[in-house]
């Protein structure tokens, strides 16, 4: 009998290396599949991770494991490594660059799983293609992705560049669920109001829309808006904050409604903030600072 999960994560497993203003350079495993993974788990979901890597560096899949995420490995010839630059005291200006990427992932590379929800987990646009998301769409999934696996162009010197994306309208209305920055709303939008541009999102054929900024996170489902401020004390964490906010979002939003999943997300994210690395608090922190500040 197959294995049965709440959510699957599709995307490359990478290193990170963090390199902080005025700070020393550390560098350790990483990417939206990590981040999102670890938290679906961590709140309780039975979460599946497919990934893109080479098989010589397994071992990074360990923090994921031993949380209880099955892995499933699209083997590679390297593995994907992501440079963070901070050139200043503002986390939100930073410079990336993709030194090495696994590849795009074909449909052919995804098994069959059984689960209610596949989250594309990409950190630039080497990762996922139409063929791919179409190829899900037709499993019958319910699909959600991060608009940064589209808008962050690898350049030929292999520094990302954010731009517009042509299939932006298509890749929408195939998405249930599709998260921004505010970045990267402006872009495809062209308003950096995160109302205005949710909503122009939502004309494009998506239903439920989140968009982070520094201060909070909004949500646009079924033609309402809500917002929902963070609580962090410091941004130590910062890198993740966008996939970590949406996969608590997702993860909380399969058995809660709008508001509740919104306050769940901006509560946990603050938490992981506060701390480098993915999410390593418990369900019971998440509650105590929803209801300390997010009530």
């Amino acid at each position: 009998m197959s294995k049965k999960y709440d959510i699957a994560f599709v995307g490359h497993m990478c290193y990170d290396e963090i390199i902080p203003f005025g700070g020393e350079p550390h560098i350790a495993p990483g990417s939206a599949v990590l981040c999102g993974a670890m938290v679906a788990a961590r709140v309780g979901k039975k979460v599946a991770a497919v990934v893109k890597m080479a098989e010589k560096d397994e071992h990074i899949l360990k923090a994921m494991k031993d949380v209880g995420v099955d892995t499933y490995l699209i083997p590679s010839e390297e593995t994907t490594y992501s440079r963070v630059l901070h050139e200043s005291e503002n986390m939100d200006e930073r410079t990336l660059t993709l030194v090495k990427s696994a590849g795009l992932i074909s449909i052919a590379d995804v098994p069959p799983l059984e689960t209610t929800c596949v989250h594309l987990a990409g950190i630039s646009d080497t990762e996922f293609d139409m063929e791919l998301m179409k190829g899900l769409k037709a499993r019958g999934y319910s699909l959600s992705t991060d608009m940064q696996s589209f808008v962050r162009h690898v350049t030929p010197n292999r520094v990302i560049e954010y731009s517009d994306v042509a299939d932006k309208k298509e890749i929408a209305a195939m998405m249930d669920k599709l998260k921004l920055d505010i970045v990267e709303a402006r872009l495809v939008t062209g308003t950096d109001d995160l109302e205005k541009a949710a909503i122009i999102i939502e004309s494009w054929g998506c239903p439920e829309i989140l968009i982070t900024q520094s201060e909070g996170v909004l949500a646009r489902v079924n033609g309402k808006t809500y917002y929902e401020k963070f609580s962090n004390s410091n941004v130590t964490g910062r890198t993740g904050r966008g996939d970590t906010t949406f996969a608590a979002y997702l993860s909380h939003r399969l058995d809660h409604e709008v508001p509740e999943s919104l306050k769940f997300a901006a509560a946990l994210v603050s938490i992981k903030m506060e701390n480098p690395g993915p999410f390593s608090g418990t369900l019971e922190e998440v509650y105590k600072r929803l209801n300390e500040k997010h009530s």
